[in-house]
C-alpha cells in the first residue's frame, strides 16, 4: 500500500502563519526604527507609493500561495481516500471525490483508455498534468521573479531624487537647506525600499520554494499510485501483454507436466491392475478344481445323480 503523506502542504501553511506572526512581532518591537526610516523626512509620496507597491505585490503573491497550498491539501486527502478505496477493492474508488481532483482525473483517463482497449501512455499523462498545473503557480512565479526588481526600481528612483537634490545644491548654494532635504529624502527612500524588497523577497522566496515542493510531492504521489495500482489493474500495454502471455505459457507448461505425470501414474496403475488380475486368476484356478472334487464327493456321498438340473 502506498503511504500518502497528507500533512505536507498543511505543514507549509502552518510554517507560513508562524513566520508572519514572528515578523509582525518584530515590527511591533521596532516601531521607532520603522518610523524613522519610513515616515520621517518624506518630502514626497515616492517612498510610500513604492513600498506600498512592494507590499501589495508581496501580499498578492502570498495569498495565491496560500490558495494553492490549500488546494494541494485537498489533493493529498483525496489521494489518501482513493488509495484506501483501492486497497478495500471498492468498485468505484473515486466515489465521493471531487471530479476536478488530480487522482480522479487520472483514474477516469486510465479507465476510459482501458474500456477502449487503448494503450496507456503514462509519460503523456504525467506531462499533461504538469502542463495543466503549471498555470496555478504562474502568478507566484511572476511575483518571485520581479519582487526583488521592485526594490531595485525603488532604489533607482530614490537615487534619482537624491541626485536632483544634489544638483540643486551644487547649482544654487543659496537653496541648500531645501535641496539637502531632498537629498536626505532620496537616500532615506532608497534605504526603505531596499529593506522592504529584501525582507519581502526572503520570506516570499522561501515559501515559493515550499510551494513548488508541495506541488512536486503531490505529483510524485499521483504517479506512484498510477504506477503501483492503476496501470496494473486497468492498463493495456505491449509489455503487459507480453507478461500475461509469458505467465500463460508458464501455466500451460506446468499443466502439461502435471498431465504427463498423471498419465505416467495412470499407466503404472493399469499395469499393476493387470498384474493383480492375472495373479488372481492364477490363484483362483486351483479353487475351481477343488470345488469340482467336493461336488463329486457330495454326489457320491448323498448318491445324487450326475446330471443335476435343479
Amino acid at each position: 500500500m502506498v503511504e500518502i503523506e497528507q500533512n505536507f502542504s498543511r505543514g507549509v501553511l502552518v510554517r507560513l502563519v508562524v513566520v508572519l506572526t514572528l515578523v509582525a512581532a518584530v515590527l511591533a518591537l521596532n516601531t521607532g526604527f520603522i518610523t524613522n526610516v519610513y515616515m520621517r523626512n518624506q518630502l514626497t509620496f515616492t517612498g510610500w507609493i513604492i513600498n506600498g507597491g512592494i507590499l501589495a505585490l508581496f501580499l498578492l503573491g502570498l495569498a495565491r500561495i496560500v490558495l494553492v497550498l490549500r488546494r494541494y491539501m485537498e489533493e493529498e486527502r483525496a489521494l489518501n481516500r482513493f488509495v484506501r478505496a483501492l486497497v478495500d477493492d471498492q468498485p468505484n474508488p473515486a466515489a465521493g471525490l471531487h471530479p476536478g481532483s488530480l487522482i480522479t482525473y487520472r483514474y477516469q483517463a486510465i479507465l476510459t483508455l482501458s474500456r477502449d482497449n487503448a494503450p496507456v501512455n503514462h509519460a503523456a499523462l504525467a506531462s499533461a498534468q504538469v502542463a495543466r498545473e503549471s498555470t496555478l503557480i504562474s502568478l507566484p512565479k511572476f511575483v518571485n521573479n520581479i519582487l526583488i526588481l521592485t526594490g531595485v526600481f525603488g532604489t533607482i528612483v530614490s537615487l534619482s531624487i537624491a541626485l536632483v537634490g544634489a544638483s540643486n545644491v551644487l547649482g544654487a548654494p543659496q537653496q541648500g537647506p531645501g535641496s539637502m532635504g531632498m537629498v536626505i529624502h532620496g537616500m532615506s527612500t532608497a534605504l526603505s525600499t531596499t529593506i522592504t524588497a529584501i525582507v519581502c523577497y526572503l520570506i516570499y522566496g522561501y515559501f515559493y520554494l515550499k510551494l513548488t515542493d508541495a506541488q512536486t510531492h503531490v505529483f510524485s504521489q499521483v504517479e506512484e499510485v498510477t504506477t503501483l495500482h492503476l496501470i496494473p489493474r486497468y492498463a493495456h500495454t505491449p509489455e503487459d501483454l507480453v507478461q500475461r502471455v509469458t505467465a500463460l505459457v508458464k501455466g500451460l507448461s506446468q499443466v502439461t507436466e502435471m498431465m504427463r505425470a498423471a498419465q505416467t501414474d495412470s499407466a503404472e496403475v493399469s499395469n499393476r491392475l493387470h498384474g493383480l488380475i492375472a495373479d488372481l486368476n492364477q490363484r483362483t484356478e486351483p479353487m475351481y478344481e477343488d470345488l469340482e472334487i467336493i461336488k463329486k464327493i457330495l454326489r457320491e456321498g448323498f448318491r445324487l445323480p450326475e446330471s443335476d438340473s435343479h
